[in-house]
């Protein structure tokens, strides 16, 4: 298949890049979710405790952190294909060293550090970077839909790891995950994958190149300075960067305590390990169909209102969990399952949709490299906590309600940051 001949006015092909960034990011947020299955049989398998085994998720996280920037630096200089492949090789390696583990430093290096530096590569910050450019009016939306590849992932991959970890144990379970990694992702981002509409003589959006000069010329004549003036030097002095840096860091603190550690909370609430996977695989499946609601909500109604509104839902989900450990009732399961699946659909969708809204342009990838680098320390962070404060009181209680205050403070910063007050101008 050349470039000319998937280049069609008929088909829009930025619409190809999004279901490689679907199925991208299901193995993406997969991975990452699946650690919460292999933390419950590993605690059972070692001697560690709860803070030190999840602060092997936190380390993955911390990699995450520090090369978010680099890799986005690499995709505007050099392309995507050239960063992507070279990291889900890296990935699968990652995968395979995993199932040897002997100590925890073992598992620390192997998946904290190897696994965390491929996984980086098709990660959100790589799909964010590429939409950007092929998406402008539907952005909320193509990236919605990108992005309920996060839900999918959780919602195929924790229980079929539960599943693979019950019958041929966890060692095999690294191997077989890092197997498909090699085959479904290293093919179908070498061959489908694009940097910017232009290689194939398309516009954003698909649109032609008449309606493409209105845009810009009616951009060009309301906006002062245009996306591609944007410097380092002007983005840090920016305060709205600040505050788009901030939603997300406290965001992202309240979903990891939930999403590291549910799992083993509710085990402890007497649930078995395939249900506790399984509820947790809705939660996914919820994130998903809200993720595309969420982001062709926000092209509609504007990204702060439509943030609100799914934190509160968020909320409403991990209230349920304090709920059910009070009440013991199954139907704060259901609550929790459905409404923190909601509030969690809400969130990649904004950051991505928010900082595109904000800094798009020549450097988008970089800049967006230092938000996906606050959220891998806030999701470090938010690992971290979850375990060291049940470590400390033998319960999740608090750790709920730290979720929920950070949760609630994140909405005053997308209010800040006004991404509806530059989305007016297009």
């Amino acid at each position: 298949m050349t470039d000319k001949e998937m280049n069609s006015r008929e088909f829009f092909y930025g619409w190809v890049i999004v279901a490689v960034a679907l199925v991208s990011m299901a193995f993406w947020l997969g991975i990452r979710s699946s650690f919460s299955v292999f933390y419950v049989t590993l605690l059972e398998d070692f001697s560690w405790n709860r803070g030190s085994s999840a602060g092997v998720q936190s380390m993955a996280l911390v990699t995450y952190t520090l090369l978010a920037p680099m890799v986005g630096g690499l995709i505007d200089r050099f392309g995507p294909r050239r960063v992507v492949i070279p990291g889900i090789l890296i990935l699968t390696l990652g995968l395979v060293l995993s199932s040897t583990i002997k100590t925890l430093t073992d598992f620390y290096f192997f998946y904290g550090v190897v696994l965390g530096a491929g996984i980086t590569s098709i990660g959100i910050i790589t799909y964010s970077a590429i939409l950007a450019h092929w998406f402008e009016k539907k952005r909320g939306l193509a990236s919605g839909i990108a992005l309920s590849g996060m839900g999918l992932g959780t919602f195929s991959m924790v229980p079929l790891s539960q599943s693979f970890i019950s019958m041929w144990g966890w060692r095999t379970t690294f191997i077989i995950t890092g197997g498909l990694v090699l085959i479904v992702l290293l093919p179908l981002n070498a061959l489908f994958l694009r940097h910017k509409p232009r290689e194939l003589g398309q516009n954003p959006d698909g649109l032609s190149d008449w309606e493409t000069a209105q845009e810009e010329r009616l951009k060009n004549k309301l906006q002062k300075d245009t996306e591609n003036e944007w410097t380092i030097k002007k983005v840090i002095h920016s305060g709205r960067f600040w505050a788009l840096i901030i939603f997300s860091f406290l965001s992202i603190i309240g979903v990891y305590i939930i999403v590291v550690h549910n799992v083993k909370f509710l085990v402890d609430q007497g649930v078995d390990k395939m249900t506790a996977a399984l509820v947790f695989a809705m939660v996914g499946v919820i994130s998903s169909i809200f993720r595309i609601f969420w982001g062709w909500l926000s092209d509609r109604i504007g990204r702060e209102l439509t943030y609100t509104m799914g934190i509160i839902c968020g909320c409403i989900g991990v209230g349920s969990l304090s709920l059910f450990e009070t009440f013991g009732l199954r139907l704060f399961i259901y609550t929790y399952f459905i409404f923190f699946g909601m509030g969690w659909g809400v969130t990649a969708p904004m950051f991505m949709s928010v900082s595109a809204d904000l800094f798009k342009g020549k450097i988008f990838g970089l800049i967006y490299g230092f938000v996906e680098a606050g959220i891998g320390i806030a999701a470090a962070l938010g690992a971290w906590v979850g375990g060291s404060i049940f470590d400390r009181t033998q319960s999740y209680h608090m750790a709920f309600n730290l979720a929920i205050v950070v949760l609630l403070l994140s909405c005053f910063f997308i209010w800040y940051a006004a991404p509806g007050k530059v989305r007016l101008i297009k």
